[in-house]
């Protein structure tokens, strides 16, 4: 029966000893047993073969689970979902919302939204403290650009241009049908449930909210049309509702009036997104290619 320790002899290598310990094993046994984690000198795993010794060291080697247990590999960390930035920087975070995602948990507290998203990745690159701060939202079906804020005072200054209506926000959506006028304004009241439901009531009503959009038809074919959007102000299903408002939904939105849906989705995408740099004070802009037009 093969020794499994060994008594060190003075000036002798680890690889040295273990050749005592284990004669009948190959060199790059021996080595593998070190790299494994089963060689240890005097209670402590060590790894390097030319490691010098001293008398009456002690080496021993340890079975393989054994070492397992007390030295187990490091668990990679599991890849996150994917997530499409279009910029990053020290104030700013600017992504690519796929459609069919949350913006953020509603109170069913759902795990997987665009705002866990993005905190797994500020996290997974600065640290297990890094944040990043809801500045807007876009409906679910809704894809495109977005804005996190890596810090409460950018979250603060770019509210306060969205709420100032310094923000240029500009969408596509492909219709059903085309509006009678190329470009125009529609203008709304609406108001949002406990449910989220939206309803469109007359101005005045308790808790009705003005809903701005503007449009420009770009090109049309008789039965869809691609139509650029401006809103001035961020309510729910605002944009769904207008083009409903004109008796051309948007396609794939069956809550408005849709009777298709080809793509499989909602044709509506956030294309750019216009503010100050809450740090610099710089104009920027960004934006995320428009995925159901070529």
């Amino acid at each position: 029966m093969c020794m499994q320790d060994t008594q060190a002899e003075e000036g002798e290598t680890l690889l040295d000893a273990l050749r005592r310990i284990h004669p009948e094993s190959s060199t790059g046994t021996l080595r593998r047993m070190l790299t494994q984690g089963r060689v240890q000198l005097d209670g402590d795993s060590v790894h390097a073969a030319k490691t010098v010794l001293s008398a009456g060291q002690r080496v021993e080697v340890v079975a393989r689970i054994v070492a397992e247990e007390q030295h187990p590999a490091p668990q990679k960390r599991p890849k996150g979902p994917k997530l499409d930035v279009l910029f990053e920087d020290e104030a700013i975070l600017v992504v690519n919302k796929p459609a069919g995602l949350l913006s953020v948990a509603t109170n069913k507290l759902e795990d997987d939204t665009l705002h866990s998203r993005c905190v797994a990745h500020v996290r997974a690159h600065h640290g297990e403290r890094a944040w990043v701060h809801v500045v807007h939202r876009l409906d679910r079906e809704t894809s495109g650009v977005m804005v996190f804020a890596r810090h409460a005072r950018h979250k603060d200054d770019l509210q306060r241009q969205f709420a100032d209506r310094d923000v240029h926000r500009i969408y596509r959506a492909l219709t059903e049908g085309c509006p009678e006028a190329p470009q125009g304004t529609v203008i709304a009241h609406l108001v949002e449930d406990d449910h989220l439901n939206v309803r469109e009531m007359k101005s005045g009503y308790r808790g009705a909210r003005e809903a701005i959009t503007h449009y420009r038809v770009l090109d049309e074919d008789g039965l869809v049309a691609d139509v650029e959007l401006l809103i001035e102000t961020g309510r729910r299903h605002q944009i769904r509702m207008a083009m409903r408002k004109l008796g051309c939904p948007i396609v794939g939105d069956h809550l408005h009036g849709a009777t298709a849906d080809p793509l499989g989705r909602v044709a509506l995408h956030a294309h750019a997104l216009e503010f100050l740099h809450p740090e610099s004070e710089e104009p920027v802009r960004f934006e995320a290619p428009v995925p159901f037009v070529t």
